[in-house]
């Protein structure tokens, strides 16, 4: 039986709760012959709590050998005040920085079962399926310098710079352009050439690689501004968006709730691949943060990180049936009138994190 390597991070407030219910889909594929070995360490908050650091060089190294990280969320306000350097979300960042986790995929699909949760019209997002494709490891979230400063006359002035290289682009366009090819064929490119260098370099790249390797995927331009309002306004337009770190963040925020519910969003971080095994550094992990509001109450809805498993199963282990047979379990749970508080409608009683869970579980054993 081949063992395939996991690292669970589960991280901060609503992290552990629906790492476990992914943690049951494990112990459900491992009694049908899909064997998972698994390490569990902290992250976040948890490991400062720990360690002092937001994620610890014993941690690092377990997620350099693992064949993918499962991630959940981390911060709160218990850490507002830790120095900048050991803030939960610096351990989110090192584990991109280092894993060289360049492609961040974001998926925002909108269930038939749950058109009416979007706070948009239903014919506005039924149907929904697009594709954020984010770079992650560069932008003004890395670049250099970054400071605030206190001036001589005692104002302070802070500064972060957008940066971005020719190969950095190179190959976020590249993983783009191969997701399209396998989906509909169109690529939509989103920057603000208008008014920032990095974004004329961002089109001049992105328009050389599909002239000279994809002239047979569609391709547009589009200023980030106003992709934000095409999101809302007509989503269904899109169908792979390739855009970068900072313009993606916030992007794939606004995809996420056209579908009802952040809780509904997984992610995938994709490194470069291998030359020799073909294999590829990869962490997956919701959209949704640690909603310190509802932690431990049972509520939070564990869809996001089931289908971040998900996507594991299918981008770094190559299980195409096993994912799609979870992805329509979590169709049919839906289908089902199954729903946790942020996707439930008015008067309708809502399932508890472990019961999503196990409607997951019982809807797999149905299906298998």
């Amino acid at each position: 039986m081949a063992t395939h390597k996991l690292l669970l991070l589960p991280g901060d407030g609503i992290g552990p709760e629906v790492m476990k219910e992914v943690e049951k889909l494990i112990g459900w594929f491992a009694k049908r012959g899909i064997g998972f070995e698994t390490e569990t360490d902290l992250v976040g908050g948890a490991a400062y709590d720990a360690h002092k650091v937001a994620i610890s060089e014993d941690a690092m190294k377990l997620a350099q050998a693992a064949d993918a990280v499962l991630f959940g969320a981390v911060g709160g306000p218990k850490w507002d005040g830790v120095p900048y350097a050991a803030r939960p979300e610096a351990g989110l960042l090192r584990l991109r920085k280092d894993l060289g986790l360049f492609a961040n995929l974001r998926p925002a699909i909108c269930y038939p079962a749950l058109a009416d949760a979007s706070t948009l019209k239903r014919e506005v997002v039924e149907g929904l399926d697009i594709l954020i494709v984010r770079e992650l490891t560069g932008g003004v979230y890395f670049g250099e310098p970054k400071e605030l400063v206190t001036l001589e006359d005692g104002s302070q002035r802070a500064v972060d710079t957008q940066l971005y290289t020719t190969g950095e682009i190179e190959r976020i366009t590249r993983v783009a352009f191969d997701l399209a090819k396998k989906r509909r064929n169109k690529v939509s490119s989103a920057e603000k050439s208008n008014v920032m260098k990095t974004g004329v370099l961002w089109r001049q790249v992105v328009s050389r690689i599909h002239k000279a390797e994809f002239a047979d995927v569609q391709l547009e331009h589009v200023l980030a501004d106003n992709a934000a309002m095409q999101l809302v306004k007509n989503p269904k337009q899109f169908d792979v968006l390739v855009t970068d770190n900072l313009f993606g963040d916030i992007l794939s925020d606004i995809a996420a709730m056209l579908t009802g519910s952040l809780g509904m969003l997984p992610s995938a971080a994709l490194g470069a691949e291998d030359p020799v095994t073909a294999k590829r550094k990869a962490m997956y992990e919701p959209v949704h943060g640690s909603a310190p509001d509802i932690t431990g109450k049972g509520l939070a809805n564990p869809l996001a990180m089931i289908g971040s498993f998900g996507m594991a199963l299918r981008y770094s282990f190559g299980l195409i049936e096993e994912a799609d047979l979870l992805d329509k379990a979590v169709t049919n749970v839906l289908a089902s009138g199954t729903r946790t508080k942020d996707i439930a409608t008015a008067g309708m009683n809502a399932a508890s994190t472990t019961d999503m869970g196990d409607a997951i579980v019982k809807e797999l054993n149905a299906l298998s």
